[in-house]
């Protein structure tokens, strides 16, 4: 099977690499000449809560040829129209593309190639650019994983070579209730993502101070609501039920929640979300996948979601350059 990560940035260098020391072939597109450069002369740099240099196959964009069984989406969200309709000329007849995005991209990209030619994968696990071939693994060995899941009852041919893959690297979860692995993860980012640029820090300093946490506890609550209006049953994530953890309706669970916040953010407390690597280097983010998801859906079903809503708005005003990522943006939600 011919397998490509197309974007293969901080996640898709370190799955790549995985990929290629558990002795599979895999090869990594990206658009970065200086980081594809880096990768062909000096392999890829894992470093961080793991340490290795691994060889791999590395290229640009305007090298690739021929037909791929399974692309791996790791691009950012805002131009997928375009991008997705480019690599269906790539992909193979009965080939799949696997989206590893945030949000809820699939139903979009299944207008393009079609339910059955699209997997959705969600990374319980973050990463960081640290230069050209070089990059950061941010959370704890033992939390790597990954949910796979399809669209459609009906899986791609390749599903089960996908899983294969990915477990070169870490557990897979085959997820039936697709949708509800994808607001698992879309609460994380909505939540910790999002008060990680909002905050300008990582997960775990998002969680720690309490004024901070307070708008954690909010941007989740507002998640686990709008889905249960909307009738959505939120998936646990590597074993944890979030509902079940998080979910308060007394004063008394309430608190326990507000507790429990950072310790179960502990193993990526050191996550800096890739919202705020965007804002660092004056690039646009995809907070309208993100956040902007949440409050799309709570107008869908009628759920107010205001305090998502506050922070999309403080994102975009600092990609206008009105703000700086910082602590002193938590007076905005008063």
């Amino acid at each position: 099977m011919r397998v490509a990560i197309y974007g293969a940035g901080s996640l898709g260098t370190i799955l790549g690499a995985y990929i290629s020391k558990g002795g599979a072939k895999i090869e990594l597109i990206n658009r970065n000449k200086a980081h594809v450069e880096a990768l062909q002369r000096e392999g890829a740099k894992v470093v961080g809560t793991v340490q290795f240099t691994q060889p791999v196959v590395a290229y640009t964009p305007d090298d690739m040829n021929g037909l791929y069984d399974a692309i791996f989406l790791m691009t950012k969200q805002q131009h997928n129209a375009e991008v997705v309709a480019m690599l269906k000329d790539y992909l193979a007849p009965d080939g799949v593309l696997v989206t590893f995005q945030n949000g809820l991209p699939e139903v979009q990209i299944a207008e393009i190639l079609g339910e059955e030619r699209v997997l959705g994968c969600t990374v319980a696990w973050g990463a960081t650019m640290q230069g050209p071939g070089v990059c950061e693994l941010t959370s704890a060995p033992d939390a790597l994983s990954f949910s796979l899941g399809a669209i459609t009852p009906k899986r791609n041919k390749h599903f089960d070579e996908v899983k294969g893959l990915l477990e070169l690297m870490g557990t897979v979860d085959v997820e039936d209730n697709f949708i509800g692995t994808r607001w698992s993860k879309l609460l994380i980012n909505a939540s910790f993502s999002g008060m990680s640029a909002v905050c300008g820090c990582t997960f775990g300093e998002a969680a720690a101070p309490k004024p901070s946490r307070r708008i954690v506890q909010a941007l989740i609550k507002e998640c686990i609501d709008v889905c249960r209006v909307g009738g959505i049953r939120i998936e646990p994530v590597q074993g944890k039920d979030i509902v079940k953890l998080l979910d308060y309706k007394s004063g008394l669970k309430k608190a326990i929640s507000f507790f429990i916040i950072p310790i179960a953010i502990r193993k990526h407390a050191k996550l800096k979300a890739s919202m705020l690597q965007d804002l660092e280097k004056g690039k646009l983010t995809e907070v309208d996948a993100i956040n902007g998801a949440v409050s799309a859906y709570g107008r869908k079903v009628g759920f107010p979601t205001p305090v998502n809503d506050k922070v999309v708005e403080i994102i975009h005003s600092i990609e206008q350059g009105k703000l700086s990522p910082s602590f002193d943006n938590l007076k905005l939600f008063e």
